[in-house]
C-alpha cells in the first residue's frame, strides 16, 4: 500500500512539475516579441513610393528582429483597404501598415474611411513636396499653360491622381476654387497612374519627384509646379511652387509606418527603436536623397503622431472650402 501512495505521489509531484514549467514556457512565449512573422501591409500597387519604403523597411525589421516579414500589397479605395485590413489583423503588433497622406486624408473626411484613433504612429519615414507633372513632349510646357487651358476649357483638363478623397484630390478640389478647373481620374496602382499620363490619355498627373525620377531623367515627363513655401533645389530650381504663386495649398506626401492603436506599447516600441536605428543608417540616407526627399524626414513614434495631428488640422481646413 505505501509503494503505491509513493509512485502516486511522484506522479503528482512530476504532473504539477509539467505543469508548472508548461506555464512558464507559455508566459515567456507570450512576452517574447516578435514571436512570429510581422506582416507588412501596403495599401498601394506594386512599384509605388509606399510599396518600395515598405519593401525597404520589411528588409531592415528581417534581419534586425529576426523574424519573416512578408509584404502583403492590398491596393484600393485610396489606401483605406489596406489600413483597415491592418487594424482587422488585431492588435498582437504583428501587423504594421504603410500610412500615406492620401489615406490620412480619409481621416480628415467628414464620413472618415479610416479613423486616426485607431492608429499608433511608429515612425515618419519620408516627406516630400507633391507636384503636377505633363507629357514632356505634351501641349503643356509651364504651369501658365495649364491655367490658360484650364479656364478657357472648364473640366476639359484632367489630371490623374491616388483617388477619392486623397490629398491630390483635395489640392485638384482647391485649385478649382482658384481658377483653375480640373478633372481628377483616380488610380490605385501607380503603374496606370504614370501610363495614362505618359501614354497621352490624361492631361496631368499629381505625385512625388522621387517616385517618377526614372520618367523625369528619361524625359517623358515634365514638372510643371510643386506645392511647396520655396524652391526646391536642383534639378527643380526653375520649376514654380504653390507660394509664389499665391495658393496657399502645401500637403506634402508622407508616408509613415502605423500599428494599431491598442497595441502593448512595449512591442510597439520594439519596431520603434528599429526604425530609429534604420534612420541612422547610409542606406536611408541616400533612399532619402534619391527620392529628393527631405532630409529630415524621419520623425519618431510620439512625434510622429503628433506631427500626423497637425497634417490631420490642415486637410480639415482645406476639406472645408478654404
Amino acid at each position: 500500500m505505501k509503494a503505491v501512495r509513493s509512485h502516486a505521489g511522484a506522479f503528482l509531484l512530476f504532473a504539477c512539475s509539467a505543469m508548472v514549467q508548461a506555464l512558464t514556457q507559455t508566459a515567456v512565449a507570450q512576452e517574447r516579441f516578435p514571436s512570429k512573422n510581422i506582416e507588412m501591409i501596403v495599401p498601394w500597387g506594386p512599384g509605388s513610393g509606399a510599396d518600395i519604403l515598405g519593401r525597404l523597411v520589411a528588409k531592415w525589421l528581417e534581419n534586425e528582429l529576426k523574424v519573416p516579414v512578408p509584404v502583403l500589397n492590398a491596393p484600393g479605395a485610396t489606401g483605406s483597404i489596406g489600413i483597415n485590413r491592418m487594424l482587422a489583423s488585431g492588435s498582437d503588433g504583428h501587423a504594421i501598415a504603410v500610412l500615406t497622406t492620401d489615406s490620412l486624408a480619409l481621416a480628415a473626411a467628414p464620413e472618415p474611411l479610416v479613423k486616426f484613433g485607431d492608429l499608433a504612429a511608429l515612425g515618419v519615414m519620408i516627406r516630400q513636396q507633391s507636384g503636377i507633372y505633363a507629357r514632356f513632349d505634351g501641349p503643356y510646357k509651364t504651369w501658365n499653360d495649364v491655367v490658360a487651358f484650364a479656364k478657357a476649357n472648364p473640366g476639359k483638363l484632367s489630371v490623374a491622381t491616388t483617388g477619392p478623397g486623397s490629398a491630390d484630390d483635395v489640392t485638384v478640389a482647391y485649385l478649382a476654387r482658384r481658377g483653375v478647373p480640373m478633372t481628377a481620374v483616380g488610380y490605385a496602382k501607380f503603374s496606370e497612374r504614370q501610363t495614362a499620363v505618359i501614354g497621352g490619355h490624361l492631361d496631368l498627373l499629381y505625385e512625388q519627384a522621387g517616385d517618377v525620377k526614372g520618367q523625369l531623367d528619361g524625359k517623358t515627363l515634365r514638372p510643371l509646379l510643386f506645392f511647396a513655401e520655396k524652391r526646391l533645389p536642383a534639378p527643380f530650381a526653375d520649376v514654380p511652387v504653390s507660394a509664389e504663386l499665391g495658393y496657399e495649398i502645401v500637403l506634402p506626401q508622407v508616408r509613415t509606418l502605423v500599428a494599431h492603436k491598442s497595441t502593448d506599447p512595449k512591442r510597439l516600441a520594439v519596431i520603434t527603436a528599429s526604425l530609429g536605428r534604420f534612420a541612422q543608417t547610409p542606406e536611408f540616407v541616400a533612399y532619402l536623397r534619391d527620392q529628393y526627399a527631405l532630409p529630415d524626414s524621419y520623425i519618431a513614434d510620439r512625434d510622429a503622431q503628433k506631427f500626423l495631428e497637425s497634417e490631420l488640422v490642415a486637410m480639415r481646413r482645406f476639406y472645408g472650402g478654404k
